[in-house]
Parts: C-alpha cells; sequence; structure tokens
C-alpha cells in the first residue's frame, strides 16, 4: 500500500509541476520565452526536462527565458540534491559513493607493468589518406571490425603522430572490448544488395546516429553539450593505450537522466566521438535557423549536414575528407541507386545530382579559394536537384509525411540495423544493457524518418537480437529474438496500408533462392531460417545435449517458416508443408550426418581392436538412438509425435545398406557372423521396441511392415541348420563306433550300464553347449533339427542294441507233430502248418544265441533305461536354456514361426520297445534255451506224477537271482515278469504240444493245479517278488488248459464237436475253450475212445512209432 501510494504521489506531482511550469509559460510573468531548436510550439517540448527554479528565476528578474537554458539547467543539477542555502559550513555532499570507492590501499602500490599493445591497426594512419573510390580497403578498417580484431599491432611513432587529432583519440578512447568469445557469423547476412557506393558499416553506424539526433530534436530535446579540450599529449596516448574508457563514459551517462542521459547512453554504445557528436548537434540546430515552424525530422539529414558543418570544425584534413565522403555517399544511395518510386520526369535530375556529387569531392582537391568557390555552388545545386527526388509522391510510406530523406528501403533498415544494435551492453554483447526499453522507446521517433512500420521494427529487432546470438551463442539473446520474431504480425493482422508498404518492398540479390526478388520478410527471416535449418539439418553436432537451446532453435524455425510460407513469391515455389514434415527432414538429415560420424568413428576404432567393423556400429548406431531417444526426441515429439519412429527407422535403413552385402557373403558360422549377427539382431530388436512404444500395438504393424527387415534370423537359421546337420553327422559315427566298441560290462558295481551310452551323452551334450554358445540369432525350427537330430541318434543306438538279438523262433523248439496215443507208427497230421518240422538252429545261431548271456543282456536292459531315463534332463535343459535366450522376445511381437514343440518322443519310444524286446528274449532265451532240458525236454515224462515242477524251480530261482543282482530296480519288475511269460508259455507248450511221448490222465488236473500254484508263488515270492494281481492275470490263461484236463473224454469229444460248428459263427464252445486247444488235450489223452475219435474224425496218426 505505501508503494502504491507513493507512486500515486510521485504522478500527482508530476502533473501538478506540468501545470504549473504551463501556467508560468503562458502567462505574463515570463516577457519573452525561446523555443529550443527543434521546436514550434510548447507542445513540442518536454516540460519534464524544464528546470523549474530557472523559470522562476527569470520571472523574478522580467528577462527573456531560453527554454534550451531551463533544459540544460535541469540536467546540470540533476545528479545533485536540493540546496536551500541554509544548512551548516560543515554540511557537504558526495558525488561519489563511498561503499563502492573502499579504504584507501594501505600497501605499497606494484612497478608499473610494461604496456601492452592495444590491438590498433597499424595501418590506420595510411588509411586517412585512401580516396572514396578504394571502398573495398577503406571497408577492412571499420571499427567494429578493429573491435573484433584478435591480431595485436605495436604502436608505432607515426601512430602517435595520427592521434594529435581529438577527434581520433576521442573515437579510439571509446572503443569497445569484448569480454567473451565471439563465433564468426561472416555467412550469416541479410538478403539486401551490397552499397555502390561502398558504405561500410561505421558508415551506416555514424549516420544512424544523426538520424537519431535529428528525431530527438523534432522533440526539442536536441542540446548541445560543452567540450572540455585536453592538451596534453601524453595524457591522451596512455588513455589510448587503456583498455577501456567505459567505466568513466557510463558514470557520466549516469549522472544524466531522461532524454539527454539516453542520448548520451546511445552515443556511448554506438561508439561516437564526443566531437563528433558535438558537431553533428551544431549543424543539425544551425540546419533549422531561419526555418521556422519547420521540424527537424523532415530535413534531408546529409545535406544540410553538408551545408551547415564546414571544414574548419575538423582539426584534420582527413577526418574530414572522409565525413563529406559518407554524407556524399549517403545521398547518393538514399535519392538515386535504390529508389522506391520511379524517377518519372526528374530522372535527369538524377544524373545531375550524381555530377554534383563528383564535383563536391573533386572541390578538395582544388587550390582553397577555386574549390570553396565550387563546393558553395554545388551545395546550392545539389540542393534544388535533391529535393525534389526527396519529395517525390506516392513513395508508400505510412506517415502521411511527403518527406523522406532516403527513398530505398534497403539504406532504410540498415539505419535502423546501427540503432537497434545500441540495445547490446557495452562491455557484454551478450547482455541488453538495462536501459533497453527506454532506447527502444526513442528509437520510435527515427520511425517516421526511415519509414519504420511495427512489422519491420519487429522483424529487423529479431534478425538483430539473432545475428547478436550467432555472434555470442548467449540464450538470453535468443530468447529475446524469439519473442521478437512472436510479434511479428500475420498477414491478416497488418492494415491494409502497411500491406501495401510492405508489398512496395523488394530487392534484388543474388542468392540460392532461385528468387528474382525478395520480399522485405524473405531478406530479413531467409536467413535466419536458414541458419536455424542449418544447424536443426545437424542437431547432433550443434546441440549435443538437446536441451532448450535446441528447442529454442526449433521454435525460430516454425516461426520463420509460417511468416515466410505467407509470402506470395515463396509459396509458389515451394509446395506447402506441414511442421510435421519439416521435422521429419531435420531428423533425416541430422541422423544422416551422425550416422557418417559414427562410421569414421567405428573406421577409426575398428583399427585399434579386433572386433568385426559392422558388429562396432551396430553398437555405435544403437547408442545413437539411445542418445536420440534421451535428448532430442523429446523436444521434437512436440511438434512430431512420431520423431522417435523416423529417426528408428532411417537409422535402421542405413545400417542395413551397410549390413546387406556382408548378408549376401554369409555362408557359413565364422567368427566374424558370429559377431556381427547378434549386434545386428539387437539393434533391430531395440528399433521395433522403440517403434512399438511410440506408435502403440494398433498402429505398429503397419511402421513393421515398412522396415526392410534384416532376415538375420533367417539367414542366421540357415547357416546354424547346416552346422546342426554337420554335427548331427558327426554324432552318429560317434555312436556307432561306440557300439561298436562296447563289451556289455557294467561300468562300475553302482553303475550298472555300459560305457558306450554315457560316451553318446556326453558328444550329445557337447554339440548342445556348442549350439547354445552360438550367439547368433534362431528360430525354434533350427532347435527342433537339433531335437530331431539328438532324437534320431538316440534311435539309431537303439536299433543298434537290439539288431543282434536273433528271433524268438530260433530259441524256440519246433512244434512236435499231433498224434494220438496208440502204439503204431504216427503220421504226418493233417493239417498242413502244424505238420511242418522247422529245422533247429544252426550253429552260427547257437553261438549267436550263446554270445548274448544273461549278464549281458541285463547291462544292455540298463544302458537302454539309462538312456530313456536322462533324456528327460537332457530335454528340460535344453529347454531352459532356448527360454532364456529368446527371453528378450517377449518384450515385443516378432516374425517367429509358431512350429509345434519337439521333443523326444520317437526315441523314447524306440528304446522302451528295445527294453520290452529284450526283456521278452532274455526271459524266452532262459526258459527255451537255458533251461531247455529240464523244462521243455523233461517235464512230465514219462507221466506227471514221476517228474513234477518242483524239480526246474531251484534252476529258475539262480536264474532269477542273477537277474536282481545284475538289473536296475526299476526294470526288475519288466524282466521277472518277461521271466513268468516265457515260463507260462514253456508250460503251455508242454502241456499242449508236449510230443508224442507226453500223455496226460483226468487225475493229472490236480496235480498240474498244484504245479501252476508252486509257480505262482515262487514269482510271488511272499509279497517281495511280482504283485500278486499280476501273476494272477498272467497264470489264469494256464488254469483253463489245466481244467480241460480233468474233463471226460466224453464230455471233451462232445465240445469239440459243438465248437466247430460255433466256431463258424465267431464263438467258444461250452468249456470255454477253440477247436485247436480242445484238439490238443485228446491228442495227448491217454485213452482209446479219444484215439479212435481223432482216427475216425482227424486221420490223427499213431504215436508209438515216431522217431
Amino acid at each position: 500500500m505505501e508503494e502504491e501510494n507513493g507512486v500515486e504521489l510521485l504522478q500527482r506531482y508530476r502533473r501538478d509541476r506540468r501545470v504549473l511550469l504551463d501556467f508560468l509559460l503562458s502567462g505574463s510573468l515570463i516577457k519573452k520565452v525561446i523555443m529550443p531548436p527543434g521546436a514550434v510550439s510548447l507542445d513540442d517540448v518536454d516540460l519534464d526536462q524544464v528546470s523549474v527554479d530557472f523559470v522562476l528565476d527569470c520571472a523574478k528578474k522580467g528577462g527573456m527565458l531560453e527554454l534550451s537554458e531551463a533544459i540544460r539547467d535541469y540536467h546540470d543539477n540533476t545528479g545533485f540534491p536540493h540546496m536551500n542555502n541554509a544548512g551548516y559550513v560543515d554540511e557537504f555532499f558526495l558525488a561519489t559513493n563511498p561503499e563502492s570507492s573502499g579504504s584507501p590501499p594501505k600497501r605499497t602500490p606494484p612497478p608499473a607493468p610494461a604496456l601492452v599493445p592495444t590491438p590498433i591497426l597499424s595501418n590506420l594512419s595510411k588509411s586517412l589518406s585512401l580516396n572514396s573510390e578504394q571502398g573495398d580497403e577503406l571497408s577492412t578498417l571499420s571499427k567494429s571490425q578493429s573491435l573484433n580484431s584478435t591480431q595485436v599491432h605495436e604502436l608505432t611513432v607515426d601512430d602517435i603522430e595520427d592521434f594529435e587529432d581529438d577527434d581520433d583519440l576521442e573515437e579510439v578512447s571509446s572503443r569497445r572490448y569484448s569480454r567473451r568469445a565471439l563465433n564468426d557469423a561472416a555467412d550469416f547476412v541479410l538478403g539486401l544488395p551490397s552499397f555502390a557506393t561502398g558504405i561500410t558499416d561505421d558508415d551506416l553506424r555514424e549516420t544512424a546516429y544523426e538520424v537519431l539526433l535529428a528525431a530527438a530534436g523534432a522533440s526539442g530535446g536536441l542540446i548541445v553539450p560543452s567540450k572540455e579540450k585536453k592538451k596534453d599529449k601524453k595524457s591522451r596516448l596512455i588513455r589510448k593505450l587503456g583498455r577501456s574508457k567505459t567505466e568513466n563514459i557510463v558514470s557520466k551517462s549516469q549522472q544524466m537522466s531522461g532524454l539527454v542521459g539516453l542520448l548520451e547512453t546511445m552515443r556511448v554504445q554506438m561508439e561516437i566521438s564526443e566531437a563528433m557528436d558535438i558537431r553533428t548537434r551544431q549543424g543539425l540546430l544551425n540546419a533549422l535557423v531561419g526555418k521556422m515552424g519547420k521540424r527537424m525530422d523532415t530535413l534531408l539529414i546529409p545535406l544540410e549536414l553538408l551545408c551547415c558543418i564546414s571544414r574548419s570544425e575538423f582539426s584534420d584534413k582527413k577526418a574530414y575528407i572522409r565525413w563529406q565522403k559518407r554524407q556524399l555517399n549517403m545521398l547518393e544511395e538514399g535519392l538515386v541507386n535504390h529508389p522506391a518510386v520511379g524517377f518519372g520526369e526528374v530522372g535527369r535530375k538524377a544524373s545531375e545530382l550524381r555530377i554534383l556529387l563528383a564535383k563536391i569531392e573533386e572541390s578538395e582537391s582544388l587550390p582553397p579559394s577555386t574549390g570553396e568557390l565550387q563546393r558553395t555552388e554545388c551545395l546550392r545545386s545539389l540542393r534544388e536537384i535533391a529535393i525534389p527526388l526527396a519529395e517525390r509522391p506516392a513513395r508508400g510510406d505510412l506517415t502521411g509525411e511527403v518527406c523522406h530523406w532516403a527513398d530505398g528501403y534497403h539504406l532504410n533498415v540498415r539505419l535502423y540495423e546501427k540503432l537497434l544494435l545500441s540495445v547490446f551492453d557495452v562491455l557484454d554483447e551478450g547482455k541488453l544493457t538495462e536501459e533497453v526499453e527506454e532506447i527502444l522507446e526513442l528509437l520510435k521517433s527515427t520511425w517516421r524518418i526511415l519509414g519504420i512500420t511495427e512489422t519491420i521494427h519487429y522483424t529487423c529487432f529479431s534478425w538483430v537480437l539473432f545475428r547478436q546470438f550467432v555472434i555470442t551463442g548467449d540464450q538470453g539473446v535468443l530468447q529475446h529474438a524469439i519473442e521478437q520474431l512472436m510479434k511479428i504480425p500475420l498477414k491478416e493482422q497488418r492494415g491494409p496500408q502497411e500491406r501495401l508498404h510492405l508489398k512496395s518492398l523488394h530487392s534484388r540479390v543474388e542468392t540460392d533462392t532461385k528468387l528474382p526478388e525478395l520480399t522485405f520478410l524473405q531478406s530479413f527471416l531467409l536467413p535466419i531460417q536458414k541458419w536455424a535449418d542449418k544447424l536443426l539439418g545437424d542437431y547432433h553436432l550443434h546441440f549435443p545435449e538437446g536441451s532448450t537451446r535446441m528447442e529454442n532453435m526449433v521454435v525460430v524455425a516454425m516461426v520463420a517458416r509460417r511468416l515466410l510460407l505467407e509470402e506470395p513469391e515463396l509459396a509458389m515455389q515451394f509446395a506447402p508443408v506441414t511442421d510435421r514434415d519439416q521435422i521429419e527432414s531435420y531428423v533425416s538429415s541430422s541422423i544422416k550426418n551422425a550416422f557418417v560420424r559414427v562410421l569414421q568413428d567405428v573406421e577409426t576404432a575398428s583399427n585399434a581392436t579386433d572386433e568385426h567393423p559392422l558388429a562396432l556400429l551396430a553398437e555405435q548406431t544403437k547408442n545413437l538412438l539411445k542418445k536420440e531417444t534421451a535428448n532430442f526426441s523429446p523436444i521434437l515429439s512436440q511438434r512430431h509425435p512420431q520423431a522417435i519412429v523416423v529417426s528408428a527407422s532411417l537409422l535402421h535403413k542405413l545400417y542395413g545398406i551397410k549390413l546387406k552385402p556382408f548378408l549376401d557373403g554369409a555362408e557359413h558360422l565364422t567368427e566374424d557372423v558370429v559377431s556381427v549377427f547378434p549386434a545386428a539382431d539387437s539393434l533391430e530388436h531395440y528399433v521395433m521396441v522403440l517403434i512399438a512404444s511410440a506408435c502403440g500395438e494398433e498402429n505398429e504393424e503397419v511402421y513393421f511392415r515398412k522396415l526392410s527387415m534384416y532376415k538375420i534370423e533367417i539367414i542366421s537359421g540357415t547357416l546354424v541348420l547346416r552346422w546342426v546337420n554337420s554335427h548331427l553327422g558327426s554324432i552318429l559315427s560317434w555312436v556307432e563306433r561306440a557300439i561298436q566298441q562296447e563289451r556289455w560290462d557294467p561300468v562300475s558295481p553302482q553303475q550298472r550300464h555300459g560305457s558306450s551310452i554315457v560316451e553318446v551323452y556326453r558328444i550329445v551334450e557337447e554339440t548342445v553347449d556348442q549350439f547354445f554358445a552360438l550367439k547368433v540369432p534362431m528360430r525354434t525350427g533350427e532347435l527342433n533339427s537339433l531335437f530331431r537330430g539328438i532324437d534320431n541318434a538316440f534311435q539309431v543306438y537303439a536299433k543298434y542294441v537290439v539288431e543282434k538279438l536273433v528271433s524268438k523262433e530260433d530259441i524256440i523248439p519246433p512244434v512236435p507233430i499231433l498224434t494220438r496215443y496208440r502204439k503204431e507208427v504216427g503220421i504226418k497230421a493233417y493239417i498242413k502248418k502244424e505238420v511242418v518240422d522247422p529245422r533247429l538252429p544252426d550253429m552260427r545261431k547257437s553261438s549267436e544265441i550263446n554270445v548274448l548271456t544273461t549278464p549281458t543282456l541285463c547291462v544292455q536292459l540298463n544302458t537302454l533305461y539309462y538312456a530313456v531315463s536322462h533324456l528327460n534332463k537332457l530335454e528340460d535343459s535344453i529347454w531352459e536354456r532356448w527360454t532364456m535366450k529368446k527371453h528378450h522376445d517377449k518384450s515385443i511381437k516378432r516374425s517367429i514361426e509358431n512350429s509345434p514343440r519337439d521333443t523326444f518322443d520317437g526315441s523314447r519310444k524306440d528304446i522302451n520297445a528295445a527294453i520290452d524286446r529284450i526283456c521278452e528274449f532274455t526271459g524266452t532265451k532262459i526258459i527255451f534255451w537255458d533251461l531247455r532240458g529240464p523244462f521243455i525236454d523233461n517235464l512230465y515224462k514219462p507221466n506227471v506224477s514221476q517228474s513234477r515242477l518242483e524239480m526246474i524251480i531251484e534252476p529258475l530261482d539262480m536264474v532269477l537271482n542273477q537277474l536282481c543282482d545284475i538289473i536296475m530296480e526299476p526294470l526288475r519288475d519288466r524282466i521277472v515278469t518277461s521271466l513268468l511269460q516265457a515260463s507260462l508259455e514253456g508250460l503251455l507248450r508242454v502241456i499242449l504240444d508236449g510230443g508224442p511221448l507226453r500223455v496226460f490222465f483226468p487225475g493229472d488236473s490236480k496235480l498240474l493245479e498244484d504245479d501252476v500254484e508252486v509257480l505262482k508263488e515262487f514269482f510271488i515270492s511272499g509279497g517281495d517278488g511280482l504283485p500278486r494281481g499280476v501273476v494272477e492275470n498272467q497264470v489264469a490263461r494256464v488254469r483253463q488248459v489245466i481244467k480241460l484236463h480233468g474233463y471226460e473224454t466224453r464230455e471233451l469229444i462232445e465240445d469239440l464237436r459243438s465248437a466247430s460248428g460255433l466256431e463258424m459263427q465267431g464263438s467258444r464252445s461250452k468249456l470255454g475253450a477253440d477247436t485247436k486247444t480242445l484238439l490238443r488235450v485228446l491228442c495227448h489223452r491217454s485213452d482209446s475212445e479219444a484215439s479212435q475219435f481223432l482216427k475216425k474224425q482227424y486221420k490223427i496218426p499213431k504215436s508209438s512209432s515216431i522217431a
């Protein structure tokens, strides 16, 4: 609240002060009021800068009041407190700040250091003698260049002589020295034509200051300050050699306020010497003498200065010639060289003007009297010609005035550019001065002279700020440039008169835009856009960390592009593109440039390492993409949501171009292939992850189809298949070799299997390890091929194990011929297949059978069991390792075929079948080969009562113990069951096909039942053997046959007769037996009735004479 009250009081005080001054100046208290130069009425005078004390003093004295003196008195006393002359004598006012000054030093001052040469051009004195036609040489001596020069030149005696003049001394002392490293902006220039007269930046700067003074004079604020002469040559030279006088100048300007202080600040900022400032002010004031009612800003400034400033005001003739040449060049450039409106009838005057300008310049080389006369006459003629040229109507200006001192806009905007440069701190080019707002407000006063509009101002200021950013790299300046660019009105936001004015502003300049003419906006904004495009076209290089700087540059490019697309010439030449298209072009360009640098880095790094360049390139490309994602995509995605998709797709394509020749030449799994393929596949996988995360699941397939996939898995799969096939061939060779060397001896008492299976598993596991050691991408097809190969290897192994087993028919003796029990000679049975007498095994078969001993067969069974039991472990290991290998594929859909999961089912089936066959062979061999004598040949001979089954229990028990000692526990029941089945088959063989020497009576049925019971209990073994249920099921069939032996012969015959008819219908007889079984029971019945029946019905021969 206190601050608000203070502001209100200050505003009320200023308002009351103005009312008081207006009353004093308008009334009769003052005899006469003399207006300051450039002011016509009190409305043109800033009353805030008029000293009230001075006005009151004049009113008391009753004399005339010169407002210029009142303004001077106000500024002279502003820096001091108000004095009422009533204080004590001891009271005083300090003009300096004691706190900032500090206490005086107490130590002895150090010795004076050697003077360091100042960066002053050694040829400065020579440049002063150059004539006006040597424009290129003169331009090299501009102050702006000397300020930024890094070369140090020694100060010569000639230089000291040249600095006798006060003007040169003041110019040198007002130079500013940069405190930061500046960038080269030589290629960042406006799209405006160069000046034919060779006008330099210094010329533009000095003329711009003259325009500013004229604009300030129009408001009555132009005062000529007093000039203090320094006579001491030595002190002037020391000041020249000093680094800067800026602190003294700034402190001087700080003591002033208002327009005077601001102009002093502008003078310092624009590096104008005090002598030049005083000359210009005095010249402009003299130009208004005798021109009552004419504003200063309507004067033709260079012409008036030429007329009002004489040679005598310059202590150095060379400085005067240089100043005059500048004024003449300005007239030519402003009125003739770049006209906005054609000359028409005054075209002849334009030619005469050039002649007069040349004569004025020529007058300096004539004798003084002749030269002065020629100059005076030429100036008079020049005024008569120049004024009509300057007052050509319809030049498109917006002020409503008729007169513009410069006709072509090229010179105007270049002058305004120099004025705008004054907003930068004299000590730090990257900072804006504190008075920037006041300076910009002051520059508005030049708009009427230079034909500046709001659009032109914001455009020029944007250019100045952006160029300063290019030079200094300061981000604050860039931010200010963006603010000004955003203020430039769009076409529809401009008024009709301004649109017409801007439409008339064109320039012809040699550029690469292929445009015959450039509009105003194109001249200023095209360089900005091109610079931004250049940086953003390689943002990886210019913005290595992304950051706000890149984001600001994107804003600059987009805003400039939007404004330029409104220009009809540019819109017709270039097809309209969206912001997304422009961002995409930046991404494409920068990615390509960055990839080229990565290629160069990889080429250098590959020479120092053994890694393949393509593997290194894939890794570096992936890192580049990660950097793109982290630093740049968040900025670019604000205007292009799929920016990361563009960069990822392009990098995928660029690397694919380098990778393709390698893929085409890959035929085997070499070290290079194993190095490159995983890196390339990892890069492609990362690209797909980024695309999927950026565009979502619904659109990812669209972008995936646009990618030219590397197909690493397909190519790698082919190579892996070749590798697998070659190694599987080796596995089969090892399997064959191992089985050939196998002796079927247990490896150890604990490991009762053969050594060959251990060797086979070792080879298989080594192959699996090598398979997963291949770090190349694979599909499930390659894994299935490995599965099938290993499965086939175990199948081959199982086949090798059982291929040496003889046939079951080679072990079981031939079935005897059916006969009826009589003492006559038996004949062949009528059934041919039963009377076939197969041969007994020959010697070769016998040796093969004898080699396969029971321990050997048990070791084979154990070996096969080892093979099948370890398949599960091997299978689980393979799938677990495959899952780990493919774990990264779960994060994204990939083109992997949905093939079924292969296992070792084929080998399991074959091994189990081999185990069953060996078990069956072992039981059959024991009963029908090893125990053939006591069991098959002699059991129940000559009758049941004399040869019981107990006789073979003991040898059977010995064999069973031998089996159980060797066979592995999981196989025990299987081998014992096979022995039980073989025993029961042997028993059936004895009681149904026992031959002519075996006969049975109905009473033997009870004995046979007891023998079966004994056999059953032997295999049950009190619960330690086979399960009772298993044994009972096996014995059931034998019990049925033994039961038939208990029936009477007549019942058997009747049942046989009935069974013959029923069997044709697919049914069994009443006793539950088939005809063959009933026939065999009758053939072994010692009964005449049975014999007669068999003789009569089946013609079965007698059995008594069978050999």
